[in-house]
């Protein structure tokens, strides 16, 4: 299981890296302009926002319902190259792939989380790292026309969707157990938590300029198109070194590591925004994606397995409301900043990070005080 986990870790995150860092350029290349690209990138995060809700009503992410998703992301991923050029299409396309992918990799995670454990688990996520910087190295040397990218979206998608099928196969009898939010067994609730998920969101928020306008805004200052790719690159080596030893840091206090890792993440933003046109100082930002994605990421959902009897429902709203509605608010934010004020996209970033780094420092006391009264 570990091989085919990492094999559909390796071409998913693949797949992410042609649709945020090439996407928004490609999309720059045909014509649309920021705004119209920050609603296009809008449109995926706002429907993992509202998929959730429907396991709240009973819906249950089953084999079937995980191959339903599978198959819509590959036929949207195929769609992509007939809408390119056409807003609406395109913005519609991309709702489908949103809904697609939003359901595909709750799904993965708690298997791995269950069948590894918290410690190991990012020596298998790193696959996903290593696929995304590999497409990215590959890709930027053969995007002579925008329809090679969208190829390139498309081969992944089908990869992705072959090993994801091998993994919910091998899975059939954990999956058909799952329990759902009627189950009292399974109790879901945000209000007992809510700091710990304002931080979630205000967390993708601050990623919102980089995810959209990342490639965009460092080529427009200058920095060639080959070298923003090695920018993205080095910042996914970053993040494959702290998947490999982060291990040990899990052991410890989760709300403080959390809290650590947004201070750290509003510090690699306001390098971005005050140095534009310094490629070391750019490269020193990216290395910070080590704290910002990597430990942030499994902390997150390790934290939620542990406080959540009804994990993939709670993996489900974390990916809803992070990168759901924070990715969309995100987008939106940055889209209209990057139109009207480019010069603080960034700073918006940053200053949602500092939010949820407050939010998490909330979360970390009322920790200390239940496990004092406890």
């Amino acid at each position: 299981m570990a091989v085919l986990i990492s094999s559909f870790y390796f071409f998913y995150f693949a797949l992410i890296g042609v649709h945020i860092i090439f996407v928004p350029k490609i999309l720059s290349q045909v014509g649309y302009d920021p705004i119209h690209i920050g609603i296009i990138f809008a449109s995926a995060p706002l429907v993992r926002f509202a998929i959730p809700f429907l396991f709240l009503k009973g819906f249950r992410l089953s084999q079937k319902t995980f191959f339903t998703a599978l198959a819509l992301m590959g036929l949207s991923a195929l769609g992509f190259y007939g809408a390119l050029e056409h807003f609406w299409p395109l913005l519609i396309v991309n709702i489908l792939f949103g809904i697609g992918i939003s359901l595909i990799l709750p799904y993965i995670e708690v298997i791995s989380l269950e069948e590894i454990g918290r410690e190991r688990y990012g020596r298998i996520r790193l696959f996903g790292s290593l696929g995304f910087i590999a497409v990215s190295l590959v890709l930027v040397h053969y995007l002579t026309t925008p329809y090679v990218g969208i190829t390139y979206l498309i081969v992944m998608a089908l990869i992705t969707l072959l090993f994801g099928g091998l993994i919910a196969v091998r899975q059939h009898a954990d999956t058909e157990n799952e329990c759902n939010a009627s189950d009292p067994r399974c109790s879901f609730s945000i209000r007992g938590h809510i700091p710990l998920w304002i931080g979630f969101f205000l967390m993708q928020v601050s990623f919102g300029p980089f995810y959209n306008f990342f490639t965009i805004y460092t080529t427009d200052h200058g920095i060639s198109l080959e070298t923003t790719v090695w920018l993205w690159s080095f910042g996914v080596i970053a993040e494959i070194i702290m998947f490999y030893f982060q291990g040990p840091l899990l052991r410890g206090n989760l709300p403080k590591l959390l809290q650590l890792t947004a201070l750290i993440t509003a510090l690699r933003w306001f390098i971005v925004a005050l140095f534009p046109e310094s490629t070391l100082m750019l490269f020193a930002a990216q290395s910070l994606h080590a704290f910002s994605f990597a430990l942030f990421h499994t902390t997150a959902i390790a934290i939620l397995f542990e406080l959540y009897s009804a994990r993939r429902l709670s993996q489900q709203f974390f990916f809803g409301i992070s990168y759901g509605l924070g990715g969309f608010l995100g987008a939106l934010g940055a889209g209209a900043l990057y139109q009207y004020l480019p010069p603080f996209v960034f700073v918006g970033g940053a200053v949602a990070a500092l939010g949820a780094a407050i939010a998490f420092k909330i979360t970390n006391k009322r920790s200390i005080i239940h496990n004092q009264r406890d």
